[in-house]
C-alpha cells in the first residue's frame, strides 16, 4: 500500500522529513510508545505547599516578569496527551497539522497563559567557561549560598533553590535530564532591574519549539520544554479533550500587600490550576487521544478560546503586545533559534488564512545547532543575522482580512491543505488488546455522514452559506478519495448488490460502530472497506460530482441539480455501506 496516498502527505514539498518523523513508527508498529515529559520543578512545588513564598520575594519576580508564572502553579502532566499533539507537530512549519488545518502555539498564548514579557531583547549571550570552584564563587554572590561539589555537574546544579532561577530552568525551560538547571540563564538575573527588559516569552516558546522538533523525530523517548504550555493550550482548544474545572486551587485576584502596593492576579493559566474531571471528555491512553484528533471536526476546535475582555486577562491586558503576536519573526535562547509563524495560523487572530510560503529549509539547519562542546561561544555573534531579524520584528507583522466564520480561508486553500499534511497518525493494523476501548471500525465514514449533515444544514439556511458549502463540498471529495484510495489496496473481495442488504438492522449496526467496544478488525485507513463499501463507493463519488456541479453560482443562487436531494441520496448510500 502506498502510505502517502492514504495517510499523506501527497504532496511532499512542505512536509519533507516525513520518512524521519515519529508518525512513521506508528504505522511500522510502535503504536503504544509514550514519552517521557520531564522538569525539574517538583521539589520546589513541593516546598511552596508549606510554605508560601516571603512576598519580597514575589515582588521580585513580578519585577522579572515570572510572576504569572508562579502564580500558575504546577499542573501534573498527561503524558498520552503530549506524545499525541507531537506526533502531529511538524519541525518544518513549528505547527500542529489536525484535520482542521495548522495550529500552533504562538507569542500570544504565551503571554496570555503565563503572563511573561515577550517584547525586549533575544535572550543570549555567551556560553561561559568556569571551575566547580568558580560556579560556587558565582551562586554565593547571585543566590547567596554555595553548593557542594557533588551538587556540581559542569554548569548544572541539582536542586537548586533560588526561585528565579528554578522557574526559568525547571518549570519555563526545563531540558530533558528532569533535575538538572543550566547555571547559565543565572547571568541574566545578576541585574534585577535589567532582567525585566529582556523577552522571556520568546526565549521560552523558542526552548519548547526545539523540545517539540526533537520529540517529534523517530526514536525519541524524552521531551522537555515548557510542556504545561501546551497542555493548557490544548485543553483551552480541543473541546473532546478539555477536562471540567473545579474551583483553581490559587487565589486568582490582586495580592494586596498595603495601601499602596498590590501584586497582580493569576493570570489565565491559573485557571486550570484546579481539580478536573472527565465525566464528559476523555483522559486515557495515547491511542484514544490520537484516534480523537485523527477524526476531529471543525466544531471540535477553538480558534479564538481567550475572552480578551475577562478580569483575569485584563489583570496583565497593559503588558501585552498584540502587534508582535503577528509578527514573522526568530525566537532566540542562546544556541536556539526557531521560527514564529502566524502567517500559517491566522484563524488564532480572527483573519482569513490563505496558503502560506513554502517553508525556508535554512531554518531546519538551526535545529543542528546546539550548546553541546561549544563552551566559550558568543551566541550574540552566532546569530547576529537573526537576533537583527529580531529587532526588526514591528516590520513583519501579518494582517490579513479579518473573518466571522472559522470556516473562512482563501479559495483554494483546502485542496492545497489536503495534499501536503498528514491525515491520519492512527494505524488501521494496530495490535488488538484482549480488553478496554477500542478505536472505531469506520471513523471516515462517520465523517463522511457528519459532513453530509452540515451540508444539508447549510442549504436550509437563508441566504445560503455558499463559502462554507463550496469548502465542505471539496473536504467530502478529499474524504472519498482516501476511502477509494484504501479499498484499491486491499485484497480483492468480491461485492455484489444483494451484498450490501445488511443482515441485521442499522440501528444495531451504527450503534456498535460508534461504541466500538471489543475486537472489531479495520481496514487500511481505519474504515471498514470490505464488502459493500468498494460497491457504495463509485456512487457516492458520482453525488459529489453532482454536488460540485451546483457550485456552478449566479448571483449567490444555487442552479443544477438540487443540492437537498443529492445529500439525501447520499445519506442512504452510506447507510448501507
Amino acid at each position: 500500500m502506498d502510505r502517502r496516498a492514504v495517510y499523506g502527505p501527497r504532496d511532499g514539498t512542505v512536509l519533507s522529513q516525513q520518512s524521519q518523523h515519529r508518525s512513521d513508527e506508528i504505522l511500522d508498529g510502535d503504536i503504544d510508545e509514550v514519552l517521557q515529559a520531564k522538569r525539574a520543578d517538583g521539589k520546589f512545588w513541593r516546598n511552596l505547599r508549606e510554605q508560601d513564598l516571603p512576598i519580597r520575594v514575589q515582588q521580585i519576580l513580578d519585577q522579572i516578569g515570572f510572576y504569572g508564572v508562579y502564580r500558575c502553579g504546577r499542573i501534573q502532566y498527561d503524558c498520552h496527551l503530549i506524545t499525541a499533539l507531537v506526533e502531529r507537530w511538524r519541525s518544518e512549519t513549528h505547527s500542529f497539522h489536525f484535520r482542521v488545518g495548522e495550529a500552533t502555539i504562538t507569542l500570544q498564548d504565551v503571554q496570555v497563559i503565563w503572563g511573561l514579557p515577550i517584547d525586549g531583547e533575544p535572550v543570549s549571550g555567551t556560553d561561559l567557561e568556569r571551575t566547580s570552584v568558580q560556579w560556587q564563587e558565582y551562586c554565593m554572590q547571585y543566590i547567596g549560598f554555595a553548593p557542594e561539589d557533588g551538587a556540581l555537574k559542569g554548569s548544572r546544579l541539582q536542586y537548586p533553590r533560588a526561585v528565579a532561577l528554578l522557574l526559568l530552568g525547571g518549570t519555563m525551560c526545563p531540558d530533558s535530564s528532569g533535575n538538572l538547571v543550566s547555571l547559565l540563564y543565572l547571568a541574566k538575573l545578576e541585574d534585577i532591574v535589567a532582567a525585566r527588559n529582556y523577552s522571556w516569552g520568546s526565549a521560552v516558546l523558542a526552548f519548547l519549539y526545539r523540545e517539540l522538533c526533537n520529540a517529534s523525530e523517530k526514536g525519541k523517548a524524552v521531551i522537555g520544554g515548557a510542556l504545561q504550555l501546551v497542555q493548557i493550550w490544548a485543553w483551552s482548544r480541543i473541546i473532546p479533550l478539555c477536562p471540567g474545572l473545579g474551583a483553581p486551587r490559587v487565589h486568582m485576584g490582586p495580592h494586596q500587600i498595603d495601601n499602596n502596593r498590590v501584586l497582580p492576579g493569576a493570570p489565565y493559566g491559573a485557571m486550570w490550576n484546579c481539580e478536573h474531571t472527565f465525566t464528559r471528555t476523555v483522559r486515557t491512553t495515547v491511542r484514544v487521544i490520537r484516534d480523537i484528533l485523527d477524526e476531529m471536526q471543525y466544531d471540535q476546535f477553538i480558534w479564538q478560546p481567550y475572552d480578551m475582555e475577562s478580569n483575569v486577562i485584563m489583570a496583565y491586558a497593559g503588558d501585552f503586545n498584540p502587534q508582535l503576536w503577528r509578527s514573522i519573526c526568530p525566537l532566540i535562547f542562546y544556541a536556539i533559534v526557531e521560527m514564529h509563524h502566524p502567517e500559517r495560523v491566522l484563524r488564532q487572530f480572527g483573519m482569513m488564512q490563505n496558503i502560506p510560503d513554502q517553508p525556508d529549509t535554512r531554518d531546519m539547519s538551526l535545529h543542528k545547532i546546539t550548546r553541546s562542546n561549544r563552551t566559550g561561544t558568543d551566541w550574540v555573534l552566532q546569530h547576529i543575522l537573526y537576533i537583527t531579524r529580531w529587532q526588526r520584528r514591528y516590520d513583519t507583522v501579518i494582517q490579513r482580512q479579518p473573518i466571522s466564520n472559522r470556516r473562512d480561508t482563501d479559495r483554494g486553500y483546502w485542496e492545497w491543505y489536503n495534499n501536503i499534511t498528514r491525515h491520519f497518525v492512527s494505524s488501521s493494523t494496530d495490535r488488538r488488546v484482549e480488553s478496554g476501548y477500542q478505536p472505531g471500525d469506520a471513523p471516515m465514514l462517520q465523517i463522511v455522514t457528519q459532513q453530509v449533515n452540515t451540508l444539508q444544514t447549510l442549504f436550509q439556511s437563508k441566504p445560503v452559506d455558499v463559502e462554507g458549502y463550496r469548502q465542505l463540498v471539496a473536504q467530502l471529495e478529499h474524504e472519498v478519495q482516501i476511502i477509494a484510495e484504501a479499498i484499491k489496496h486491499q485484497p480483492q473481495q468480491t461485492a455484489t448488490p444483494s451484498d450490501s442488504a445488511p443482515t441485521t438492522s442499522h440501528r444495531q449496526r451504527r450503534s456498535s460502530s460508534q461504541m466500538s467496544i471489543g475486537s472489531v478488525e479495520r481496514g487500511d485507513i481505519g474504515v471498514d472497506i470490505a464488502g459493500p463499501s468498494t460497491a457504495y463507493t463509485p456512487q457516492i463519488t458520482t453525488c459529489l460530482n453532482r454536488l460540485r456541479i451546483t457550485m456552478c453560482l449566479n448571483r449567490h443562487k444555487m442552479i443544477g441539480f438540487n443540492p437537498l436531494h443529492t445529500c439525501q441520496a447520499m445519506q442512504k448510500l452510506i447507510l448501507h455501506m
